[in-house]
């Protein structure tokens, strides 16, 4: 029997050992933290339920993904399905129901007009676009990407849009045509064609039941960093346990530091070069409101987005409260968390906050080129990545289910 070392119990981990383990190897998976989920891991706060990184929940556009998933989940008995009611809060006080291109309606008469004049122009002189700037102008038009996806985009990536390359954000961006968005605000038509329009959550635990119930059974040793992966005689060895092949789930920035005995020196540069942004996550007391998501592009403080997972499931909750997460882009200070929660809406008060160095990864036009070559390589040692930060994509929980399922489909040994 093959056996399998997996670095990293988050999803893609957890994910991968099941599919492995289907297919008759044996896997051991080595976890640096003490319980499983990576981003998706919850914790309890005055008795409710803290997304430590962002709030997750689950869909999936792949059949696959969702045969699988449901396969091992009760849909009926663990969970609780909802319609993504989402929105942006415009300088905290004007309220625009999401996606806020088929809501123009709710401007004033002025910006209607603007708007309206920016989408004539374009249907008019279609262009190309070939970085992120572009592709919002050309395709919503000055109006909204100075209201909006501007300053929105800039609190998220920090970075000139220009500079962000559209693979990066593929199959993540909104793409309607004019007519389309002409219709649609004349039809009030609400947009149900993304992934995440409707999604099925936990009704207790939240996503750490996800990785609770998926580490059941498997072999999982916690609080185990992983300081030196050594190939050696066409094997690998890891905490003195020989392996067949490796699975990395983990950041691929480490893997200069422990991997011995393969040579990557072509790499370690462009590796070591990767760009990324972590993320504050505040857990707060919040106002009742009815709403998952809340955009902010407000420049009157540095939060972007407000999670409402007290919304998602009533036993997020501690009795008589309702809780969010609101999320900062890098690392912020509490004196300043504090401070930047007196401009929010909805007065919310400060009950916890984390601060994972690694959230976003960024792309450049060359980095898809460079994972894609690593891994190649890599691959002649049966050493294999999967994962957000393993395959430097901004996967969400159902991609990374599906980014695990396609690599297991592929190994031959």
């Amino acid at each position: 029997m093959k056996k399998f070392a997996i670095i990293g119990a988050g999803i893609s981990g957890l994910t991968t050992a099941h599919l492995l383990n289907e297919k008759g190897y044996e896997t051991i998976i080595f976890e640096k933290e003490s319980q499983p989920g990576g981003l998706i891991r919850c914790k309890l706060v005055n008795d409710s339920l803290y997304h430590i990184c962002g709030g997750h929940v689950f869909n999936s556009k792949r059949q696959d993904v969702l045969d699988w998933f449901w396969s091992r989940f009760n849909q009926e008995e663990e969970f609780v399905k909802a319609e993504r009611k989402a929105a942006v809060f415009i300088e905290n006080t004007e309220i625009i129901p999401y996606p806020i291109e088929n809501h123009i309606y709710y401007f004033d008469k002025q910006v209607q007009q603007k708007i309206i004049t920016d989408w004539l122009y374009i249907a008019k002189h279609p262009q190309e676009s070939h970085n992120f700037e572009e592709f919002l102008l050309h395709r919503f038009g000055n109006t909204l990407y100075n209201i909006y996806f501007k300053p929105y985009n800039e609190k998220v990536w920090r970075r000139d849009l220009k500079t962000v390359p559209l693979s990066w954000l593929e199959g993540k961006l909104p793409m309607p045509s004019i007519p389309e968005m002409i219709y649609d605000n004349i039809n009030h038509v609400e947009e149900k064609k993304f992934v995440h329009s409707t999604f099925w959550y936990e009704k207790n635990e939240g996503s750490q039941f996800i990785a609770n119930k998926l580490a059941k059974d498997l072999n999982i040793q916690y609080n185990t960093p992983i300081t030196n992966i050594l190939y050696s005689k066409e094997k690998w060895i890891i905490n003195g346990v020989i392996f067949d092949g490796v699975i990395y789930c983990g950041n691929i920035k480490e893997i200069p530091s422990i991997l011995k005995g393969v040579n990557i020196d072509d790499f370690i540069n462009k590796i070591q070069a990767l760009e990324y942004h972590g993320t504050t996550s505040v857990f707060c007391e919040i106002d009742n409101n009815p709403y998952s998501w809340i955009y902010q592009p407000s420049k009157e403080h540095q939060s972007h987005r407000i999670i409402c997972t007290g919304n998602f499931s009533k036993n997020n909750n501690a009795p008589g409260t309702m809780t969010a997460t609101i999320e900062f882009t890098d690392y912020i200070n509490e004196e300043d968390i504090k401070q930047n929660l007196q401009k929010i809406p909805l007065h919310p008060k400060y009950l916890a906050h984390h601060y994972n160095q690694y959230t976003y990864p960024i792309q450049d036009i060359n980095t898809r080129s460079l994972i894609k070559d690593f891994k190649s390589h890599m691959k002649n040692f049966n050493f294999f990545s999967t994962g957000r930060f393993a395959d430097w994509e901004y996967y969400n929980m159902d991609v990374a289910m599906g980014a695990a399922m396609d690599l297991v489909k592929q190994l031959s040994f």
